[in-house]
């Protein structure tokens, strides 16, 4: 039978395998994050019915080449273009994340640890990071409870909205503000007294008003501060624990009446009776018989801005030192929305105007990243050419990557490459179908011989 017979055959079928690799890439132009391959041929075999051999100086002759009759064509390598970047969609979906670099996403099925660029996330029902398509768990660091500061170890699940997240704790206010002007010719401040109010919680994470009123003195710069009520979030006047309203002697308890107030026009500060202290109030429930908020204290820091206009009216600003807001205490409050940062930070945001430092998604990065092993499902799995995976991850930000929220990696596929591909592949695939047509009709002359 003729060679050429079978290498038309071998033609045919390296032509139909490329034809694959290009059906396979159309199909998937629009699968998030798909990488492209393309195939390379190789020359089959050869037969060689005569081998080469050198010059003969003796007879004189020269050397000879080898013959060699090829039988065809084979697959030489399908390839992946794992490492170049695809574009951007916008999904506005915060879990939908995006890597910009050469790392993958670590995943497990429960078994074993995959990889993939598909960053389509969801929280599922039991507050686990999951991809969307598979339900596996994305992997990462957890927040240690005692620092808040991410410990990289092994990865495991990042269960982001577990029941411990939901809520941020409440803390009692230590450290409060009063903030204002007390203008000396305020009618106001020369009649009734200057309303100033005061929130703070206690320990449970309650709001309560101080009601103040700031009074002048016939003394120039001078003034009398008064507590002359407590209400709780809705406005309802504090009541001690057997029900009654809390008196005039019960509110001086807390803070003394007709306190003092005198700034110092050289260090710009309010002092309490002519001292060099700070103002200082002190809240302490269990002393007014309120038994579920005992323990609740309030200092006030006030610094002051003073102002001598030209007839001699004095203006008082009253400010907290302190603008950090360590102490002003907090309700509890409820988790309102999670944010991912570029380097996989998770963040989650409370209606009391804290924040807490979550997990953080860790990353896989291989030294041939080429050799990983498609899983279906937009998943790979490390080999022996690929480079392990040493259950750890890497920081996206040691290499220079970083991940984008809300929005997804497209298809690499690009898609007039591959109808021109699609072309020549369908040209060498008549033109190896001739080969054979040809053969046959060569092998018919042959048996027509007979006749």
């Amino acid at each position: 039978m003729m060679r050429s017979l079978y290498s038309g055959v071998a033609g045919l079928k390296t032509h139909q395998t490329r034809m694959d690799v290009i059906g396979n890439n159309i199909a998937n132009v629009n699968t998030t994050a798909y990488k492209s391959q393309s195939m390379s041929f190789a020359d089959l075999m050869y037969q060689t019915t005569q081998s080469a051999s050198g010059a003969n100086p003796t007879t004189g002759t020269g050397g000879i080449n080898a013959r060699q009759i090829g039988l065809g064509s084979k697959t030489g390598s399908i390839k992946t273009a794992i490492t170049t970047q695809g574009a951007s969609q916008t999904t506005s979906n915060p879990f939908d994340l995006m890597i910009t670099g050469e790392n993958f996403f670590v995943v497990s099925n429960g078994k074993e640890n995959l990889f993939t660029r598909d960053g389509s996330f969801y929280v599922d029902g039991a507050g686990n990071l999951c991809m969307t398509s598979t339900g596996y768990n994305v992997m990462g660091w957890l927040a240690d409870d005692s620092t808040g500061k991410i410990k990289q170890d092994i990865v495991k699940p990042l269960q982001i909205m577990s029941p411990k997240y939901m809520t941020y704790p409440p803390e009692e206010t230590t450290q409060a503000q009063l903030s204002g002007i007390i203008d000396s010719k305020d009618s106001n401040v020369t009649n009734a007294g200057k309303l100033v109010t005061l929130d703070f919680y206690d320990k449970l994470g309650y709001k309560y008003t101080a009601k103040f009123r700031v009074n002048s003195t016939t003394q120039d710069g001078e003034f009398t501060m008064n507590l002359t009520d407590i209400t709780d979030s809705e406005g309802e006047p504090l009541k001690k624990s057997d029900g009654t309203a809390m008196t005039d002697a019960d509110l001086q308890g807390i803070f003394a009446k007709d306190t003092l107030l005198k700034f110092d026009t050289t260090t710009g500060k309010i002092t309490n009776a002519g001292t060099s202290t700070d103002l200082s109030l002190t809240l302490d429930f269990t002393s007014a018989g309120v038994d579920s908020m005992s323990g609740v204290k309030v200092n006030i820091d006030c610094k002051t801005l003073v102002d001598y206009n030209n007839n001699g009216a004095s203006t008082i600003t009253c400010t907290r030192g302190d603008t950090d807001g360590v102490g002003s205490g907090r309700k509890l409050g409820e988790m309102s929305g999670v944010s991912i940062q570029k380097d996989g930070k998770i963040y989650a945001t409370y209606d009391n105007g804290q924040s807490r430092l979550l997990g953080q998604i860790a990353t896989a990065q291989f030294a041939n990243a080429s050799g990983l092993e498609k899983r279906g499902d937009n998943l790979y799995s490390a080999t022996q050419n690929s480079g392990d995976f040493d259950n750890i991850g890497v920081d996206i930000t040691a290499g220079g990557g970083y991940m984008n929220s809300g929005v997804l990696e497209m298809s690499n596929v690009d898609l007039s490459a591959e109808f021109t591909e699609m072309i020549t592949t369908q040209r060498g695939f008549q033109a190896n179908s001739r080969i054979i047509t040809v053969s046959d009709t060569l092998l018919e002359e042959l048996t027509n011989l007979k006749r």
